[in-house]
């Protein structure tokens, strides 16, 4: 016993017992940074909403010197505005200013992760203040599964800066100071307007209302937090809001068909998002976080009406945040009955085709802070409940690890490199350096003496083309003319005509306008194998001129090339044979 108590008294165990969460937190961030940035772009990136996306965008402006540009256009779609692609005064653009594409992608998941656990914990001491110390593992252990969540990439950063928004907010109300408006001024830099900041901006008008009517008088200090934030959006966006604003073209947007279900279908909806959240947020709460949750709610209520304490259920903190969650879910489900979204468009027109229902992105933040409460409450009642709580954090960190979900690029990496190792072969995804084959359509360019001119993909995403400095009539964006999704329509009519599903697909959505298949859904292939056996290609060869069109670069090589009116110029194998592309040009 002596021997025992020495031990802990000694300064290292005492310091141990302290900051042991330092060690999976660093250990994490340098397993990271060892696997993406040692196996560099042989990494396995997500390619959803991501390498299809803004890595290809990011890599178009670089390409371009587009970054800071005005009144210019960039080479995909047939040429849009660059007023369409992120702004450059975001933080995570700026990664893509200063490093190569890959390095500044790695670079802002790890950087993702510092702010998500920073914000968090910077929230925390707010609100706990002298008992921080006391709760600071379990602190330190939540934001370290809040800023690990694998979120939309591209938006990480605004995920992840919530609890640091709320913090500013906080700050504001309870001091006013002109520190407070200047970095909220700024929080913009880390935000989004589309995907956070207008439901931010929201949720503060609701508070500014609901505290004006609790105080009886108004909340002046918020109600100038209200024009600073949203001065700062209009800054750091205004490209963006130009667009939205001031700019008379009819867009895509005019014409996107929603979804539009049954009562019973919104009811399915509702559950299902408030079990599973959706896959730009997979935060995994229902393997750990949920369960607990449901627990701890039963208990703590029933405890309440044991008690005839009934009205502090309804003051319960953690009662609130379970409200604020379904809230988010009800507003996810109810965007799908038509008559509502048909009144919120009727009176702000400017949203038109925006979808309202993001405020489920909200969400992941909310569980782990209903999980922290419980967490600290725990630590609250005994030794033994604080090594339970400091488990229970440590659970919910493994199940956000080891969950395979869309850009969860660490697991990925890991399990396809192990795949490798144990059997010798690849597995049949691509991986980052395979995607874009960068070394291949340097090969092809210089063969067939591209330069410059329109051209689109087949079998692959025009991204691939787009990152290599090939201008595109395809391409994908939430957000450009009307008239050019029509025109690119006559371009691919033959085939949406013979396939009812692609036809939906495009005319009541039209963000991707890719060339589709006349006998599936979609060629388009992320992986090495194309799943496809119609080597026919529907297409409108005319309409393709007519657009400027002159090469077609595909993964399948075309039995009806002449009846299409296309040349075959070669055919380019990848030096790992993981990609076979042909190049046509048009006759």
């Amino acid at each position: 016993v002596p021997d025992r108590e020495k031990i802990m008294k000694h300064k290292w165990f005492v310091w141990f017992t302290r900051y042991w969460f330092y060690f999976p937190i660093g250990g994490f961030l340098l397993l990271t940074a060892c696997v993406l940035f040692g196996f560099g772009e042989r990494s396995y990136i997500a390619v959803h909403d991501n390498m299809d996306l803004f890595l290809a965008q990011y890599q178009m402006l670089k390409n371009t010197g587009s970054f800071f540009k005005h009144g210019v256009d960039v080479p995909f779609l047939g040429g849009v505005s660059r007023d369409l692609l992120p702004s450059e005064l975001s933080l995570y653009s700026l990664l893509y200013m200063l490093f190569p594409t890959y390095t500044a992608y790695v670079l802002g998941l790890l950087l993702k992760i510092v702010l998500g656990i920073f914000s968090f914990c910077l929230l925390a001491k707010e609100l706990f203040g002298e008992r921080y110390r006391i709760y600071r593992p379990v602190i330190y252990m939540t934001g370290f599964a809040y800023g690990i969540l694998y979120f939309f990439p591209a938006f990480g950063f605004a995920f992840a800066s919530i609890p640091l928004c709320v913090l500013l907010l906080i700050k504001i109300y309870r001091q006013s100071a002109l520190r407070w408006y200047l970095a909220l001024l700024a929080y913009p830099l880390v935000s989004y307007f589309s995907y956070h900041g207008i439901f931010i901006l929201g949720y503060l008008v609701l508070a500014i209302v609901w505290i004006s009517i609790r105080d009886k008088k108004p909340a002046k200090p918020l109600i100038a937090a209200l024009f600073v934030l949203a001065a700062g959006y209009v800054l750091c966006e205004y490209r963006l809001f130009g667009q939205m604003l001031l700019s008379d073209e009819v867009t895509i947007r005019s014409t996107i068909v929603n979804p539009s279900l049954t009562v019973p279908e919104i009811g399915q909806e509702i559950v299902t998002v408030w079990k599973d959240s959706i896959f730009h947020a997979e935060d995994v709460h229902g393997k750990v976080i949920m369960p607990v949750c449901a627990v701890y709610f039963v208990v703590l209520n029933l405890s309440y009406l044991r008690k005839k304490q009934g009205g502090r259920i309804l003051r319960e903190p953690f009662n609130l945040l379970m409200v604020f969650i379904l809230f988010n879910c009800l507003i996810y489900g109810l965007y799908d009955f038509a008559p509502l979204r048909r009144f919120v468009e009727m009176i702000l027109p400017p949203l038109e085709g925006w979808q309202f229902n993001r405020t489920i992105f909200f969400n992941p933040f909310l569980w782990d802070m209903a999980l922290l409460l419980i967490l600290v409450r725990l630590y609250d009642r005994g030794a033994i409940t604080l090594w339970g709580a400091n488990l229970l954090v440590c659970g919910a960190v493994l199940a956000v690890i080891l969950s395979p979900t869309r850009y969860n690029d660490l697991y990925a990496t890991c399990h396809h490199r192990f795949y490798e190792y144990n059997h010798g072969t690849e597995v049949d995804e691509l991986s980052y350096e395979q995607f874009y084959a960068v070394e291949l359509f340097d090969q092809i360019k210089e063969e067939i003496g591209y330069e410059g001119e329109w051209a689109a993909a087949y079998g692959m995403h025009p991204a691939v083309l787009e990152y290599n400095g090939i201008a595109t009539l395809d391409g994908y964006l939430g957000f450009y003319t009307q008239q050019y999704k029509e025109d690119f329509r006559q371009i691919i009519a033959p085939a949406l005509d013979r396939v009812e599903a692609s036809r939906i697909y495009y005319d009541d959505w039209g963000a991707r306008a890719y060339l589709y298949s006349g006998t599936y859904e979609s060629v388009v292939s992320a992986g090495k194998t194309v799943h496809a056996a119609d080597d026919t290609l529907y297409m409108n060869p005319e309409a393709f001129r007519q657009l400027g069109g002159t090469y077609l670069f595909s993964r399948i090589r075309f039995s009806n090339a002449e009846e299409m009116d296309l040349k075959l110029l070669g055919e380019y194998t990848a030096k790992d044979g993981s990609m076979t592309v042909y190049a046509y040009v048009c006759k």
